[in-house]
């Protein structure tokens, strides 16, 4: 009988990588148009030597810059809004993303929606809504990652949290992919160990999420595994040693392949970590890296044929799942990651709201088996409680 196989793919931007290449970014500006553009960034990031670098520099090349840093941890409408504000006001022409995911993600968006007159969450990731857009004056984006996770400078969507109903809400336009995205290793030499550790986590899920994904994409799925390796081989090295120029070099790539192969989807282990962010504040790599082996077992049945191929992408002893369960578990503890969501402060008492909110969030759609209501509530108390059933 005929199998009907359908895809739909595209890939990144264009990306350069390697110590020193922050020294393009006055170049990439003039590349892409950027004449007066807007620096967007964080708090803690705004008061930094690496701040004042990349402003310095992109000033010595007669160029005007803004600098807007109102970005939290998990960001908010608000601070969108703020950015728009700023961009508007100083009358700039594009934006330069640093940082981490937030950083990125508000910049990103603030690009997209200084062109837009509905509110953002008319773009939402759903259906066709990013149709809806206005694409003249969508501004081009030069994103520069100082962490290596979400994997935003290759990405077409942002999260957002939608500070009224405590649910963040996934983004997305084509036209926030950044045209460039400069992968400097040393910029992330000053990140700590714990968010190191979460950001890198971070990266891993998404590519062990995408992989376990059904939808027919052999090339991501090819990145995904590649992207699994490379977290096993080099985020330890960062952790313990910051300034490993090598192990930072390929975190800043796994963060990239692992939101290249989630155009695939994402699964569960995002569909409960987003609303817990949304009430926690809590960390979305870490909280990521908690949920994580509860996902897996709760997908054990669906994803039965994807894991010797994890295996033996890292070279485990044996291909069954125990061995990849196993893996996660020792690289977790290895790292310092919580095991259950208790230790961030997750209540039992919230594992409804959380659930009713993760089976509306755009990632469950794709994980692995169809999960109800009820089971993302058993999920969540499993999580909360360290309850794996195995």
């Amino acid at each position: 009988m005929d199998v009907q196989i359908t895809g739909a793919w595209n890939f990144p931007t264009r990306v350069i990588a390697g110590p020193g290449r922050i020294a393009e970014l006055a170049e990439a500006c003039g590349t892409y148009g950027l004449a007066r553009p807007l620096l967007v960034t964080d708090h803690g990031l705004a008061k930094t030597d690496l701040i004042a670098g990349i402003v310095s520099r992109v000033r010595e090349a007669d160029i005007p810059l803004g600098v807007f840093s109102d970005v939290k941890a998990n960001p908010t409408e608000s601070n969108l809004r703020a950015g728009v504000a700023a961009f508007k006001a100083g009358g700039h022409d594009g934006v330069i993303a640093v940082g981490g995911g937030s950083a990125l993600d508000v910049g990103k968006c603030v690009a997209f929606m200084v062109a837009q007159s509905r509110p953002v969450w008319d773009f939402e990731d759903v259906d066709d809504w990013w149709t809806r857009a206005n694409t003249n004056g969508i501004v081009p984006i030069i994103a520069v990652p100082t962490t290596a996770g979400t994997g935003s400078e290759v990405g077409r969507a942002v999260v957002i949290t939608r500070e009224d109903a405590h649910e963040k809400k996934i983004i997305f336009h084509p036209m926030m992919m950044p045209k460039i995205a400069i992968e400097d290793p040393e910029l992330a030499i000053g990140l700590p160990p714990f968010l190191t550790m979460a950001t890198g986590m971070d990266a891993l899920s998404h590519c062990f999420e995408a992989y376990c994904v059904k939808a027919f994409h052999p090339l991501a799925d090819g990145i995904a595994l590649e992207g699994m390796k490379i977290v096993d081989s080099y985020l330890p090295r960062a952790v313990e040693n910051g300034r490993d120029l090598e192990a930072r070099s390929y975190m800043f790539a796994a963060a990239s392949m692992g939101a290249t192969a989630f155009q695939k989807g994402l699964g569960a282990i995002h569909s409960v970590s987003h609303p817990v962010g949304a009430r926690y504040d809590t960390h979305h790599g870490l909280t990521n890296a908690v949920v994580f082996p509860y996902v897996v077992v709760c997908n054990k049945d669906a994803i039965a044929d994807k894991i010797p191929h994890i295996a033996r992408a890292l070279n485990l002893p044996n291909h069954g799942f125990d061995a990849v369960l196993s893996w996660i578990l020792a690289l977790r503890r290895k790292l310092g990651v919580p095991h259950t969501l208790a230790e961030l402060g997750v209540k039992e008492s919230d594992a409804r709201a959380i659930a009713a909110d993760a089976v509306k969030d755009p990632t469950a759609g794709a994980n692995p088996r169809r999960l109800t209501e009820a089971e993302f509530e058993q999920l969540t108390l499993a999580a909360i409680r360290g309850d794996l059933g195995t």
